[in-house]
């Protein structure tokens, strides 16, 4: 899977506004969400929790139609489920009764391609994600971070146009968590195709993303939308530098913005603007 998808993936989110529940129950989970992602962009989307941001995830997947504006791919408006937007979750999905290979290449035999040819295919995606010599183990007889791999190559098969990611490594330890952000990186170079990933940690966001986007809590409004220019490829090394921690602490404070009260600003530095000036003894 080495070819690079970078014609196809654009999304446009236009004044998108997303109600959950029914009757006296519902509420507006995000409200005028608006922006576009370029194709092959990678871009965390960063908030509270319940701020709506596995709602927008939901919406893209073709789960959750919009109350109101358009989401649209490559132009397409988004009106149901489909391979080309290929999502993974936090907990795996996958069948406890099929092998590792069997997994993987479950979505290739759904659509009738012979067994050699798909299991040639779940191979070569198990070699992407770095489980050569597992294909015949069962789920149960893999870690979690493993098990992760394995999801990821399933939804990979299919060559997804855009790749969804709803906090997929958020139940793993530190270390853990931090080889899988890099193995992550590591396939996105190579496939290049245009990646919306979820995250309630600032680090995370900061170390993957191309992009980030700030919600602010419920109804989930993008208060910020962030440039990240650190050059890639990307090492652990990245979140001890200087410019890593100024951003994280402008993070921090949209994250604790209060309805209200003016926004955080960055200079352009990247340096919060109420940190920027000095201040006198009086």
């Amino acid at each position: 899977m080495s070819a690079v998808l970078a014609a196809a993936g654009r999304i446009d989110i236009q004044q998108v506004s997303i109600s959950l529940g029914q009757g006296a129950q519902a509420f507006e989970a995000v409200q005028g969400l608006e922006c576009q992602i370029q194709p092959g962009e990678f871009v965390c989307i960063l908030g509270p929790s319940g701020c709506g941001k596995s709602t927008l995830l939901g919406a893209l997947a073709g789960h959750l139609q919009p109350r109101s504006g358009r989401l649209l791919v490559d132009g397409q408006p988004v009106r149901g489920p489909s391979p080309q937007r290929g999502m993974v979750f936090q907990q795996h999905t996958l069948f406890p009764w099929r092998t590792v290979r069997d997994n993987v290449a479950f979505g290739l035999k759904m659509h009738g391609m012979p067994k050699a040819e798909r299991q040639a295919a779940a191979d070569e995606m198990l070699a992407l994600v770095g489980l050569e010599g597992f294909a015949e183990r069962w789920p149960d007889q893999l870690s979690g971070g493993m098990q992760q791999r394995v999801e990821i190559a399933r939804v990979l098969i299919n060559r997804p146009q855009l790749l969804l990611m709803d906090e997929p490594f958020g139940a793993l330890d530190a270390l853990t968590r931090l080889k899988m952000q890099e193995l992550l990186l590591e396939i996105w170079t190579r496939i290049r195709t245009t990646l919306v990933f979820v995250t309630h940690d600032i680090d995370e966001a900061l170390f993957l993303a191309d992009r980030l986007l700030v919600m602010s809590p419920r109804p989930g409004r993008i208060i910020e939308d962030l440039r990240l220019d650190f050059a890639r490829p990307r090492t652990s090394e990245l979140v001890t530098r200087f410019e890593f921690t100024r951003l994280k602490r402008h993070c921090l404070e949209l994250l604790r913005h209060e309805e209200g009260r003016q926004l955080p600003r960055l200079d352009p530095l990247g340096l919060p603007l109420e940190h920027s000036r000095p201040r006198f003894a009086i």
